[in-house]
């Protein structure tokens, strides 16, 4: 007797259908899974063969030939134990059921438990489109897949549970997604916590606004890491897409917070320096996502710049251009989206305190120019906003004046990103950062004044192409958060005021 089962597949952010075909027939005994099977799965014969036994029922002595279809597609990890253990239940008779509209995912244990996998959300929505009606995960991953609208959820616990609900002994209810009012955020720290830095503050503040990317250099102890921390704390709020999408990286990566509906809160990822290229932008044989996809739609943080691989730091180039990387491996091309914040921190030099106003700076002019040199000029060019974090003042240290909190400016910046959003209605561009070159001229519009200044600027300056398209989306943050539809001088003057550490540190 053949039966087919429904699962699913995971490629890159692609999910695909996978139909585990059983055909239990009379011969010598044997446990054959075919279909271009990793390890993982050909070691599911004995967990399953272990799993069926430990759990009251008896496994077929017969020949059984399992085929995982479309044969031709590569298969991996432990995703398929349940599939697999289900089909051969039906096929020897020990259930009896209507499969057509059911899928099945998961790793079973020896004691016949059901253990989480990863992947589940991007399969659930992959299951909904399959048609399917009913998909069964382990009870771990229910309330990830819960969130998808139109398809009940079963957790599974153990296989005797599962059983008991096939054959209609004792059915189990579908899992429900969290409410709404436990998907609220609260951090433990804020923008009050940071005495000073007002400048740093502004340039952070418009960079929240408009979704840019934001360098900044200063002696150690002045704030930088303290600040930057801090960027989730101002970010607007996510939509459900955004939701979606960042929860479906996780997921995939096995980052998924277990018994949690959906990544309600902006990532903030902050690798190590030491982290390689693929750790960056992801890897592996059939690769996963880096750090660069975990925090889509968030912020990625690299604190002491130069001190990063020069070949990692040349890889965020292309990434900051598209909002996409592409990963190419013998087996496989995959893409994964990284729409980020890149805020990046870096001291202008080997011990810190070049430029410095009172400490005075150990280093050589050569070694000063070799450390900056380590940041090359096309990565520097596609950093938005460049900012000094200077020495905290004294008086502004040992102030008791409580300093603007993160609700305060937060407010500000959802109310610029709304302007943002009905500006871009039915477009996918999310903020100003992402103005594509197509719209640059129509949504950018300068007054005469703020275009004679450019002008004057993009002789004397230098300025690239690119420069030249940043600046002029970071005035028109700058105008959206004065409310104001043209781009005037005064917002052309800071934008430019933002990329003037070029002369000071690179160009001096």
């Amino acid at each position: 007797m053949v039966v087919n089962i429904k699962s699913m597949g995971l490629f890159g952010m692609d999910t695909f259908n996978v139909n585990v075909e059983t055909d239990i027939s009379r011969g010598i005994p044997s446990f054959d899974i075919i279909g271009l099977p990793d390890a993982s799965i050909k070691e599911a014969r004995d967990r399953v063969k272990s799993a069926i036994k430990n759990s009251g029922f008896q496994f077929p002595v017969n020949r059984i030939v399992i085929n995982l279809a479309p044969a031709d597609i590569k298969k991996a990890g432990s995703v398929y134990d349940l599939p697999i253990l289900v089909s051969i239940l039906l096929a020897s008779g020990a259930i009896n059921f209507d499969n057509s509209s059911c899928c099945f995912i998961g790793e079973v244990s020896l004691s016949g438990e059901v253990r989480a996998v990863n992947g589940v959300l991007p399969m659930a929505i992959g299951a909904k489109k399959n048609g399917c009606k009913s998909f069964f995960v382990p009870a771990a991953n229910a309330k990830e897949g819960a969130v998808v609208k139109g398809l009940d959820i079963i957790p599974v616990e153990n296989i005797s549970q599962l059983v008991m609900h096939l054959n209609d002994r004792k059915k189990i209810e579908p899992a429900s997604p969290l409410p709404s009012n436990k998907l609220k955020i609260n951090y433990n720290i804020d923008f009050s916590d940071v005495k000073g830095q007002f400048e740093a503050k502004r340039a952070l503040e418009i960079a929240a606004c408009g979704g840019h990317n934001v360098l900044m250099i200063g002696s150690p102890g002045t704030g930088k890491s303290m600040l930057a921390k801090r960027m989730p704390t101002i970010l607007p709020d996510m939509t459900f897409d955004e939701m979606i999408d960042t929860s479906k990286i996780h997921s995939i990566a096995g980052m998924m917070p277990r018994d949690s509906s959906l990544i309600t809160e902006r990532p903030f990822r902050s690798p190590h320096h030491t982290v390689s290229p693929a750790g960056l932008t992801g890897g592996g044989s059939i690769p996963h996502p880096g750090e660069i996809s975990l925090a889509h739609n968030g912020v990625l943080f690299l604190d002491e710049l130069p001190e990063f691989n020069k070949n990692t730091m040349e890889i965020l180039r292309q990434p900051l251009e598209d909002g996409i990387v592409t990963i190419s491996r013998v087996s496989a091309t995959l893409s994964y989206p990284c729409s980020i914040m890149l805020i990046a921190a870096m001291n202008p030099c080997p011990c810190g305190y070049f430029g410095h106003p009172t400490k005075k700076c150990t280093c050589s002019k050569k070694a000063v120019s070799q450390y900056l040199s380590r940041l090359s000029g096309p990565l520097l060019d596609r950093l938005d906003i460049h900012i000094e974090v200077p020495p905290v003042d004294f008086n502004d240290l040992s102030s008791s004046e409580k300093s603007e909190s993160s609700a305060e400016i937060k407010n500000r910046v959802d109310r610029v990103r709304r302007i943002q959003n009905e500006r871009f209605r039915g477009t996918n561009i999310t903020c100003n950062a992402r103005i594509t070159p197509a719209l640059l001229n129509s949504v950018c519009r300068l007054d005469n004044k703020a275009r004679d200044t450019m002008q004057k600027s993009f002789d004397s300056i230098g300025l690239s192409a690119r420069a030249y398209d940043r600046i002029l989306k970071v005035a028109r943050t700058i105008a959206d958060i004065d409310d104001s539809e043209i781009i005037r001088q005064e917002h052309i003057f800071e934008a430019i005021q933002y990329r003037s550490l070029d002369s000071k540190y690179w160009n001096s």
